[in-house]
């Protein structure tokens, strides 16, 4: 009798051992879910942002437009559109360009970089690195800043790989310094007289934007390519070990870091670059999920699993939040608390960041993007969309785009990035009616 109980009571603790298992597995690979709340490190009263007027010299002078990579066009340029002119880059347009001085200034993924005339569209000078490119210039004072990862064909993970950031003179393309590295894949961040970025060596560099010498160096966890986000004296910036950093723009301290959720498999990483409003960072990671943390103490305010992945960056306007995924959704959350304001389903995924300008949301669709993907990727055409801020319905259409953000603009055009021609738009005058 003593015999079968103590059978019947292993059995019992096997059972209840491995239902604990199967809850613990379940709960560690479950998505971190939270719902935000407007009462917790959420802004709303401070200053708007400079924006520059319609004669300003650098009407785009930076990915995502402004420190805080908000994405956000100060123009009002709607569609239909026309095109004026378009150029053909031979190669992959990973990255949107940056305008400035009467010219539009392009990276290309396999080495060259074209210098534009805005209302023509004649090359005005180009360069071949023979390096690999995955970001966009910054310019300002004349000067034209890009980064460059490793020689063409781009081999990832290659032992003493080096890359660099190179100076140009926006009028001539004479280069005036080069910042030796590792491979840099974020877009450099200027601030005042210092530029911002991250590189596969771990570390986060600050240079003297006039000279190219270092100022500081912060090492992560992982290789740094996000594109570094500016708020308050802090630079934020996300590796691909998973975690948020906020560091002094002065002198590089670490402030705080926080991480994204680590399941049984791991943390995924972060190629989605931070954006910064309302006193908070925003952030999707490949495991899907978008996080939102404190600007100020990197607490975790809340988080959404939204898809399969997440690789760009979101727009941040009117207190909503902008974002797409690879399993083909886009949508518009709440900034405070991270509710679904509207959905809307798209031809295929999302790899691009989106655009806020004049009411609309403009974001690309891609039909290659994830082939190789463990988790599900929708494939459909590739395109452009402007859809309503407001309710997501789709206003206008173009067959081209791809990978990057799908467009920036000044006071008389919009750039459109296809997959390797670049495009200039202008909206078609309205016809005069006869008069009688």
């Amino acid at each position: 009798m003593n015999r079968r109980r103590l059978l019947a009571a292993g059995a019992l603790l096997v059972v209840a051992l491995g239902a604990s298992a199967a809850i613990y597995v379940h709960n560690k690979n479950e998505p971190t879910r939270k719902r935000g709340s407007a009462t917790e490190e959420f802004v709303t009263t401070a200053e708007p942002k400079p924006r520059p007027k319609p004669s300003a010299p650098v009407p785009w002078p930076m990915f995502a437009f402004d420190p805080a990579r908000d994405h956000v066009a100060p123009y009002r340029l709607r569609p239909p559109f026309r095109k004026v002119w378009s150029v053909d880059a031979h190669n992959t347009l990973e990255f949107p360009p940056s305008v400035a001085y009467g010219h539009v200034y392009q990276a290309q993924q396999k080495g060259l970089f074209f210098a534009i005339n805005a209302k023509r569209g004649v090359v005005r000078w180009r360069k071949d690195t023979g390096r690999c490119s995955a970001s966009s210039p910054t310019i300002a004072k004349h000067v034209v800043y890009q980064a460059w990862m490793d020689f063409v064909n781009c081999p990832q993970g290659r032992a003493g790989a080096r890359g660099f950031v190179i100076a140009w003179d926006a009028d001539t393309g004479k280069k005036l310094w080069k910042f030796n590295t590792a491979p840099v894949e974020s877009s450099p961040l200027l601030v005042k007289r210092t530029l911002y970025f991250g590189a596969w060596d771990r570390r986060v560099y600050a240079v003297n934007a006039k000279t190219g010498k270092k100022r500081w160096s912060f090492e992560g966890d992982d290789q740094m390519n996000t594109s570094p986000a500016y708020w308050k004296g802090r630079v934020y910036v996300a590796s691909y070990g998973g975690t948020v950093y906020a560091l002094s723009a002065r002198t590089g301290k670490m402030l705080w870091s926080s991480q994204s959720h680590a399941s049984l498999s791991g943390r995924e990483f972060f190629y989605a670059s931070p954006a910064v409003a309302y006193g908070r960072v925003y952030i999707g990671n490949s495991d899907g999920t978008f996080y939102v943390y404190g600007a100020k103490t990197g607490k975790l305010r809340w988080a959404r699993p939204l898809g399969t992945y997440i690789y760009g960056g979101a727009a941040l306007y009117r207190r909503r939040v902008y974002v797409g995924t690879y399993d083909g959704s886009f949508y518009a959350l709440d900034a405070a608390t991270g509710d679904v304001v509207w959905k809307k389903s798209m031809p295929s995924a999302v790899h691009s960041s989106p655009t806020v300008m004049k009411g609309l949301v403009y974001i690309s669709v891609c039909s290659t993007c994830g082939q190789a993907a463990q988790r599900s990727v929708k494939h459909g055409p590739d395109g452009t969309f402007a859809l309503d801020r407001r309710s997501g319905h789709t206003v206008w259409r173009n067959n081209a785009g791809k990978f990057a953000n799908p467009m920036v603009a000044d006071a008389k055009r919009i750039y459109l990035v296809g997959r390797a021609n670049l495009y200039a738009l202008e909206p078609r005058k309205k016809s005069k009616r006869k008069r009688r």
